[in-house]
């Protein structure tokens, strides 16, 4: 017998996943924040988390609960909007589930299943962070962290991060590969695949790790080439944005969307790490690669792009700000799908032309408290110029 309870509770899920999102006042010309995120675990269907037979559930309590819902891999396919959420139940064990929209801002409704991936890795215990690539190939490939624990370090939560990578045409079947191998790069995470082919191959986004954890000279976000697909092998990795000291991403730093094709380079949006007081905090920036060359960077604007505000700091890892999916829209209005703080997904609005304007005009890091003061001279002196010739009597 259905349970009572569950009229109570699919109301309430209607409303949240019915109601309008606003742009929020706050604005500072780069993009628009959204009021509302577009996805937490109130957005799980009941039936994904509840025994309905009132016999068997008496106090209709969750059996299988959800503990978030957060970075999600993006892509729109035909008038379609989708989000391909990694899932955190409540043991931990993260899962994927898609999420379909005819808004890219608001409406996210999950599908009556969540993804089962091929499972042929029996040491995998853990698998979350997909991107979204669609590739000129035809495919749709999916890049996400496979975990499984590192039984060399005799500690119940060392673990060890590599590549898988699936494919489908659908988001409905899906084809597993095998994993990334980076022959000078024991472990990866926060993998991309480029859209298009270069130098007739398949292009990684990758970061060399030799830990889970740790951390080495050296690091940061890589870029190498794949003769085959399905045998996914890449031999050198050049680093094309670098950890740096005393920037948003100096402790580590990762690919984050798949790069957005402008007519003046790859725009890549990545999120940086640095150490706090209060522990590392999360941000994403931005730079730019070559178009034919998408291994060298022409384009680095100093600072961060998206900083975790107000509630978005507060969560299950506090003060952090993380994206791995972004849909470059027919309009030209780019949407970026940002996680906070391990909890929830929010999005943000803005288009080529400004991200275009972000990325090649605003002023590199300096690297030095001296210089970033004169930067900040040069640009004040420009606005008391001009503020001066506004005011000039007739």
């Amino acid at each position: 017998m259905l349970h009572t309870e569950y009229e109570r509770i699919s109301k309430r899920y209607e409303q949240l996943v019915s109601q309008n999102n606003q742009i929020t006042e706050w604005g500072n010309g780069i993009y628009e924040r959204f009021a509302n995120p577009v996805l937490t675990r109130e957005h799980i269907p009941p039936f994904w988390r509840y025994d309905l037979n009132s016999e068997t559930n008496p106090f209709f309590m969750e059996r299988l609960g959800v503990n978030s819902v957060f970075n999600s891999g993006a892509i729109k396919l035909g008038d379609k909007y989708f989000l391909l959420a990694r899932i955190e139940g409540v043991d931990r064990k993260s899962f994927f589930g898609v999420a379909e929209s005819t808004s890219p801002t608001q409406g996210f409704r999950f599908w009556n299943k969540p993804v089962e991936l091929p499972d042929i890795y029996p040491e995998e215990i853990d698998v979350y962070d997909i991107r979204l690539t669609r590739h000129e190939d035809g495919w749709i490939y999916g890049t996400f962290c496979s975990e499984s624990r590192d039984k060399e370090s005799g500690s119940t939560s060392g673990a060890f991060a590599q590549c898988g990578i699936v494919r489908t045409k659908d988001l409905r079947t899906w084809e597993r590969l095998p994993n990334l191998k980076t022959i000078h790069s024991p472990q990866q995470r926060n993998v991309v695949i480029h859209p298009e082919f270069v130098c007739g191959k398949y292009a990684f986004y990758t970061r060399p790790m030799a830990s889970f954890s740790g951390l080495q000279s050296g690091e940061g976000i890589g870029f190498g080439l794949c003769d085959e697909i399905t045998n996914p092998v890449v031999d050198e990795e050049i680093i094309i944005s670098p950890l740096r000291f005393h920037t948003v991403y100096e402790v580590k730093n990762g690919a984050g969307v798949v790069p957005i094709r402008t007519d003046y380079g790859w725009i890549h949006i990545a999120h940086g790490v640095r150490g706090t007081a209060a522990g590392r905090r999360y941000v994403l920036y931005a730079f730019a690669t070559d178009l034919k060359e998408p291994w060298r960077t022409i384009a680095e604007p100093g600072g961060y792009l998206i900083a975790p505000m107000m509630g978005e700091r507060v969560g299950d890892c506090s003060n952090v700000v993380f994206t791995n999916g972004s849909i470059d829209d027919d309009d030209g209005n780019v949407y970026i799908y940002y996680a906070s703080s391990d909890t929830r997904l929010h999005v943000a609005k803005t288009n080529k032309k400004r991200l275009i304007d972000f990325v090649f005009n605003t002023p590199e890091d300096a690297l030095r408290s001296p210089d970033c003061v004169k930067q900040r001279l040069a640009l004040i002196e420009r606005n008391l110029e001009l503020l001066s010739e506004i005011k000039k009597p007739e």
